[in-house]
């Protein structure tokens, strides 16, 4: 792993800046697809928007300040430009985020991409139910481990806030699952 402070002093240097990028791209390229994933859901999707992401990084890295990590700056981003992508996608659509996320829930037992079996999928779709906060909250959290705090960080809200919304969150899931049980 390539020491941060070195690698954003490279990125911030227009002489270093291209191969400091493909340094960074290879570094956090795989860790940000799938953020990016678990919100768009669907592969093609998915790339689109780490695509973006990655122009956003290296257009805006001269404005990074370090108050925070590179990658919890380039997350930020990877999140936003994927919430962004829904509702654009939705709107182009007609529809609204909620119809797109079930309509491509839908598609996701036919997605070569998607490895889950039938629990994962259940769990996508009662993910999918939750309000776009609480999605983002529980993914983070649930599978990623992010502490309360880094979450606090990323999506600049209070950390009391966060454990209510990741409660309401489990509570919605859980609800969701036992009701489609099928056995």
């Amino acid at each position: 792993m390539v020491e941060e402070r070195n690698l954003v002093s490279a990125l911030q240097s227009p002489s270093e800046k291209e191969a400091a990028f493909r340094v960074l791209v290879s570094e956090y390229k795989e860790r940000l697809y799938w953020q990016i994933r678990k919100i768009v859901l669907d592969h093609d999707d998915a790339d689109d928007v780490l695509q973006n992401t990655f122009i956003k990084v290296f257009r805006n890295i001269h404005s990074f300040k370090a108050d925070s990590k590179l990658y919890t700056w380039m997350y930020r981003i990877a999140t936003n430009e994927a919430i962004t992508f829904i509702n654009k996608k939705a709107k182009r659509a007609n529809i609204s985020s909620q119809e797109l996320k079930e309509s491509t829930i839908a598609n996701l037992e036919s997605d070569v991409y998607f490895e889950g079996d039938k629990i994962q999928l259940q769990l996508q779709k009662a993910i999918a139910t939750l309000p776009e906060k609480q999605q983002l909250v529980f993914n983070m959290k649930y599978f990623e481990d992010h502490t309360y705090e880094e979450l606090s960080e990323i999506l600049d809200t209070s950390v009391g806030g966060l454990k209510s919304s990741y409660h309401l969150a489990v509570k919605k899931i859980t609800s969701y699952l036992k009701g489609n049980e099928t056995i």
